[in-house]
């Protein structure tokens, strides 16, 4: 097939471009995913649920950084690809539906193995599942650490659309590293319960506290990623400040599309009347100044 050579006046590039940024949630997913596996085998071997619980509440966020890891490199590589016509933006929230509808399913099946437990216990190995849990905090505390600095810094470099991006998406990744240490706290406090107070019930129950962790998570990227895709996810201030805009220049709008084409890009398609019209380039300039989260504008002009 021969290569197209149409060229677009503009980029469709929308993504991240931060090769450090990409190495540290890397290393954090390495981390996280490394500890899952511990957490998994372990509690599935010491018959510890709360255990479990806290290696498949650390499988949801290690599901997000490698959702996060591919988007930040399928849409570098599809950057100047002309078959997707807003770019690759909505990679990451196609792949985090689909990971989302996954883990709320591992979660329903936590509870009814929970409840299970509940009606008829089963013997723990506290002493290793403790240990366990123990190392999992620890790496949680470390990851937090390599976070750390990029969740605080770049809101200082300008009003660039790549600076606010950049420090979204980690401040996304701290706060699943911050939640990671809370449920391995839950899995020690039930485990610790459990052996020095004989407790037994209580470990059951954190695991249903960390599905229903899951649950609630799951349920927030569902409903995050889904908006997204079904081009619902702009708010109404965003066009009543496009009508005020265009007011202040005489300018009336006979129709009007907005939606976000990456986590902080929106494109608009504008058919607008007036008697004294201004120039297209005119037109994107100022609503550019006014919302400069409109990367892609297309407007149709009307002359009264």
């Amino acid at each position: 097939m021969k290569e197209s050579t149409i060229q677009w006046e503009h980029s469709h590039d929308f993504g991240v471009d931060s090769a450090q940024n990409k190495s540290k949630v890397k290393i954090v997913f390495w981390l996280t995913t490394i500890i899952m596996v511990l957490e998994i085998a372990a509690g599935t071997w010491s018959g510890s649920m709360a255990l479990l619980a806290d290696g498949w509440h650390m499988g949801t966020h290690s599901a997000a950084f490698l959702i996060a890891i591919f988007a930040y490199s399928y849409a570098k590589k599809n950057a100047n690809n002309k078959t997707f016509s807003f770019g690759t933006g909505k990679v990451n929230y196609l792949g985090g539906f689909a990971s989302a509808i996954a883990l709320a399913i591992v979660a329903l099946l936590m509870i009814l193995e929970s409840v299970q437990r509940i009606i008829e216990p089963n013997n723990i190995h506290f002493n290793e599942a403790i240990i366990v849990a123990v190392v999992g905090l620890i790496v949680n505390i470390v990851s937090a650490f390599i976070l750390k600095d990029d969740h605080h810094h770049h809101d200082h470099h300008g009003d660039s659309d790549h600076h606010h991006d950049h420090d979204h998406n980690m401040k996304a990744a701290y706060l699943h590293v911050l939640a990671d240490a809370l449920t391995s706290v839950l899995a020690i406090v039930a485990l610790l319960t459990g052996k020095y107070m004989g407790i037994i019930w209580i470990d059951p129950v954190m695991g249903i506290v960390g599905a229903i962790v899951i649950l609630h998570w799951s349920y927030g990227l569902i409903k995050e990623s889904s908006t997204v895709l079904l081009d619902k996810s702009v708010d109404v201030s965003t066009f009543e400040k496009i009508s005020q805009t265009l007011d202040k220049r005489n300018t009336i709008i006979n129709d009007i599309h907005v939606w976000k084409i990456a986590s902080t890009h929106q494109a608009a398609i504008l058919s607008v009347s007036s008697q004294s019209p201004l120039s297209t380039e005119e037109y994107k300039k100022i609503l550019s100044e006014s919302l400069p989260q409109l990367s892609h504008v297309s407007v149709e002009i009307n002359k009264i």
